[in-house]
């Protein structure tokens, strides 16, 4: 399978990232197929935060590449792809970790106080 991911560039403490198509197999920075842009979180000017070839990220898509949550992301604000859809997905997945948290809280105070059982 290819994905869409980020490889991680820069120096400790101030991030560059590259976005690049990659074998799944491969690890984060290992070997890519193709460089689509790139992206830097550390950037003040946020229309000089991150750039795409928009041309060649719809080619990787029509042809099943699988983009990361992070890059999909990226994706749907720059408007490179639709994202109603997406977007949909996004709300059920937040629903998924609050009710997930809560469960985990919940789990958490029963263990604290064992005589609070009914």
């Amino acid at each position: 399978m290819v994905k869409i991911r980020l490889k991680r560039m820069g120096r400790p403490h101030r991030p560059f990232y590259r976005i690049s198509v990659v074998d799944a197999r491969v690890k984060r920075d290992g070997d890519v197929i193709e460089i689509l842009g790139w992206y830097d979180p550390c950037s003040q000017d946020k229309t000089k935060q991150h750039e795409i070839n928009a041309e060649r990220v719809k080619f990787w898509l029509a042809r099943g590449a699988q983009p990361s949550e992070t890059i999909m992301d990226m994706l749907v604000r720059t408007e490179v792809v639709e994202g109603s859809e997406w977007k949909k997905r996004q709300s059920w997945r937040i629903e998924a970790r609050k009710t997930g948290a809560a469960n985990r809280a919940a789990a958490g105070a029963q263990k604290k106080d064992p005589k609070a059982k009914a």
